[in-house]
């Protein structure tokens, strides 16, 4: 009965939506860590592997959820009284370009790597992907997002709906749908789990 409530309380909130993408993101987190590894065991990781990772990076994570926040969420929560050029939200967006600028480093060093083989540059640009995004995350789930479900509590689903248009658009500009980076965060997955039991 607890877990029903939770989850049906869960389904009201205005950040559902994000959080439903935070959990998809954390997944990818999990495989960097895993291919990090890898890499640091003198494993070969193939591109099958990391181009898909980029791929999520830059577009999923950058270009869809990103902008959800800052297309969807942040401007509702300037209507509602919240600055947006300054405090959480503007750190957020600051944070975002950050998780940007890394991840279009994290596709240069793997290029040099699947051309040269050096994993170097490559193992320390992932690392410090995965500590600004955890980080990040953390952020927006135990702080902004509270403040955004209590602030939009009446607007739920205006909010909703608003996160959706983003996303249909954004994915629709990428020629992607959101189960194409759901089943790309499963097959990259497995492929890790195949490199490790080899």
């Amino acid at each position: 009965m607890i877990v029903f409530i939770y989850y049906f309380s869960s389904l009201l909130m205005p950040t559902a939506h994000l959080r439903k993408d935070h959990d998809l993101i954390e997944k990818v987190i999990a495989a960097m860590q895993t291919t990090v590894g890898l890499l640091k065991d003198g494993k070969k990781v193939p591109e099958s592997i990391l181009l898909p990772t980029i791929d999520f990076a830059k577009n999923f994570t950058n270009v869809c959820h990103h902008s959800k926040e800052e297309e969807a969420l942040f401007p509702a929560l300037g209507k509602a009284g919240m600055p947006t050029n300054m405090g959480p939200i503007h750190m957020m967006i600051m944070e975002h370009e950050t998780t940007k600028k890394i991840a279009e480093k994290i596709e240069e060093f793997a290029k040099t790597y699947l051309d040269a083989g050096d994993p170097s540059n490559l193992i320390e640009c992932i690392e410090l992907y995965i500590e600004h995004v955890k980080a990040h995350l953390w952020k927006e789930n135990n702080r902004l997002f509270m403040m955004a479900d209590a602030r939009l509590q009446a607007y739920g689903k205006q909010v909703e709906e608003a996160l959706q248009k983003t996303e249909d658009t954004k994915l629709a500009e990428l020629g992607k749908t959101r189960s194409d980076y759901e089943k790309l965060v499963e097959n990259l997955e497995n492929s890790l789990d195949g490199i490790q039991n080899s």
